[in-house]
């Protein structure tokens, strides 16, 4: 992003707001969603600037603002907190207001709420009492904002959004909290409250990022590290949805269309899942977009509202077979399916995620599911043993997936022979899995590892049908995690380098493997021996004694059932 087309500082809320800017949520930007936890945590953080010793200031995070002449700025992210403080200050000229109203300090009061309202608020006409105002809300919030709270008369409770109630929530909570202050006051109220604002103005401070446009906002989103960001990048791109339909006059059944449609996706989803499901959606049907490229491409693509319809119904297609594979145990897919797709879940692999959404709408189900397994295979192969990296072959299965979008392949035999790049080779496999070493005190690690340990059994003992998420039975290692007595012929350095090996693991029964503990060898062995796990008894009858150099011998003959068991025969 070239320089000048962001730009970066810290400011004070009083420099932000009170310099005579004039700040706008986009018509189509989020509601106003804060409730009493959000309320209580921004007013707990001002309390702790305001009392003796208390901190300095307290920082309220990123503002993405969008402008082309930085006169007139776009809220892109942060209208939450701008939205809030702003109710903050109105719920403080309310108090005021009483003050006026009620004979206390008049002329002063009045002037302060007149001072603080064109500081902060805006300008008031006199004679219609309609604002002027420095912050414009979004198309369902902003007449409640302006038309109520903004003159501080008479809030109405009723025919209105669940938005709206909540911002007369937030001013009545702030109303409140600020009345119990006033409650200890025994001074001049006016200059309290008056107080207050220069305090809440001056020690409330933002990053704020300034952009020239929407598409450098999303580039701004993508690199952010910051709570909420990703909702933020997803808002944007609906709101250039609605912008496409409200080209040339607005259409309130196909923006109410799209807001129902859009939020019920959002709903299934999960904000945070939202991204990632677009991406994966895209690339199911066109080239390869990486995540940050992709509100450039989508933009480039979507210019009409016949294509913002047929997003959302492509969309629509997709939706289901994706949450299948992130969440398996919910979906209607067969036992077999969600296996497979908890399998990739295990192995926390989701490049061929493009690939599966465009099989599950061409192929038939048997060869879906063919394609799943294959997917597991080379998941297997590729990812969690020879390690490559995903790049090229996130590339690959979105090739793949294009021909099947594009008709060019419509079978499972033609997808598989397209993914052979991605399919590594009998031996880079077995000699990578021969040396494999799994750290099995991460969660996902042993998962990966008992997955693996209980395919080599089923290959050994067809008839154990074992699901690998079981909690009857454990991973043993042989060598124990923390040796004591009797592991003398492992050194420190080889028992570090052995210990997770998959050479050095096996079943075990969960209540043998608990009071074997750090046994010697002889005595694990003959409790292997006995083990209702094959490979288990295998282990104790080849090996009299565990050293180095039978690790090794065990995991060699590991990597050679696991050359048999994962492996697509049309590829190898």
């Amino acid at each position: 992003m070239a320089a000048t087309n962001f730009k970066t500082e810290n400011t004070t809320f009083r420099k932000l707001i009170g310099n005579g800017l004039t700040y706008r949520i986009p018509r189509f930007q989020r509601d106003y969603s804060w409730t009493d936890e959000e309320w209580e945590d921004l007013w707990l953080d001002l309390l702790g600037t305001l009392q003796p010793g208390g901190e300095p200031a307290h920082y309220m995070g990123y503002l993405v603002l969008q402008s082309p002449d930085d006169k007139f700025f776009e809220v892109i992210d942060g209208q939450q907190r701008l939205t809030t403080v702003t109710i903050v200050i109105l719920a403080i000229l309310k108090h005021l207001q009483r003050l006026v109203d009620a004979g206390k300090e008049p002329v002063a009061n009045a002037q302060r709420v007149t001072q603080i309202r064109q500081t902060y608020i805006g300008y008031l006409d006199p004679v219609t009492l309609v604002s002027r105002p420095k912050l414009v809300l979004n198309r369902n919030n902003n007449s409640y904002f302006q038309d109520y709270l903004v003159p501080l008369g008479h809030l109405p409770r009723r025919g209105f959004r669940a938005s709206e109630h909540l911002l007369r929530k937030a001013f009545e909570w702030f109303d409140k909290r600020i009345g119990e202050i006033l409650k200890q006051e025994t001074g001049d109220q006016g200059r309290r409250l008056a107080q207050l604002v220069e305090d809440l103005s001056d020690r409330l401070f933002f990053t704020v990022i300034t952009v020239t446009d929407e598409l450098n906002a999303y580039k701004v989103f993508e690199t952010l590290n910051a709570r909420g960001v990703r909702l933020s990048a997803t808002d944007l791109l609906k709101n250039y949805l609605f912008s496409v339909l409200d080209r040339g006059g607005q259409n309130d059944h196909e923006l109410r269309s799209l807001e129902g449609r859009w939020e019920s996706m959002l709903g299934r989803l999960g904000a945070e899942s939202f991204p990632d499901f677009l991406r994966m959606h895209w690339n199911s049907r066109r080239d390869f977009a990486r995540q940050a490229e992709l509100f450039k491409t989508i933009r480039g693509h979507i210019k009409t509202r016949e294509a913002v319809f047929q997003l959302l119904r492509d969309m629509d297609e997709d939706l289901d077979a994706y949450l299948a594979l992130t969440s398996p145990e919910v979906s209607d897919w067969s036992r077999d399916l969600k296996g497979l797709a908890g399998t990739l879940r295990t192995f926390n692999v989701r490049q061929p995620f493009p690939l599966l959404l465009a099989g599950r709408r061409a192929f038939t189900d048997t060869d879906f599911a063919g394609l799943v397994r294959a997917c597991v295979v080379i998941s297997l192969r590729y990812n969690v043993i020879c390690g490559y990296s995903p790049a090229e072959q996130e590339r690959i299965y979105n090739k793949v997936a294009a021909q099947i979008a594009s008709g060019g392949i419509v079978a499972l035999g033609a997808a598989l022979g397209a993914m052979a790049g991605i399919y590594p080779d009998d031996a880079p496999f077995r000699a990578a899995f021969a040396d494999k070493t799994i750290r099995t005190t991460q969660s996902r690690n042993n998962r990966v590892a008992r997955y693996i340990l209980c395919n080599l059994e089923r290959h050994l003992a067809p008839e154990h049908g074992l699901d690998f998420t079981s909690d009857a039975f454990t991973l043993e290692h042989v060598l124990p995690q923390n040796p004591q007595e009797g592991w003398d012929r492992f050194t420190d350095e080889e028992t570090e380098a052995l210990v997770y090996r998959l050479g050095n693991m096996t079943l075990m029964q969960t209540g043998t493997n608990r009071n074997l503990g750090n046994a010697t060898y002889a005595v694990k062995r003959d409790a292997y021996a006995h083990s209702g796990f094959a490979m288990t008894r295998q282990l104790a009858q080849d090996f009299a004694e565990w050293t180095p150099e039978r690790i090794a011998a065990r995991q060699l003959w590991m990597a050679n059932q696991a050359t048999a068991i994962w492996r697509i025969a049309q590829l190898g």
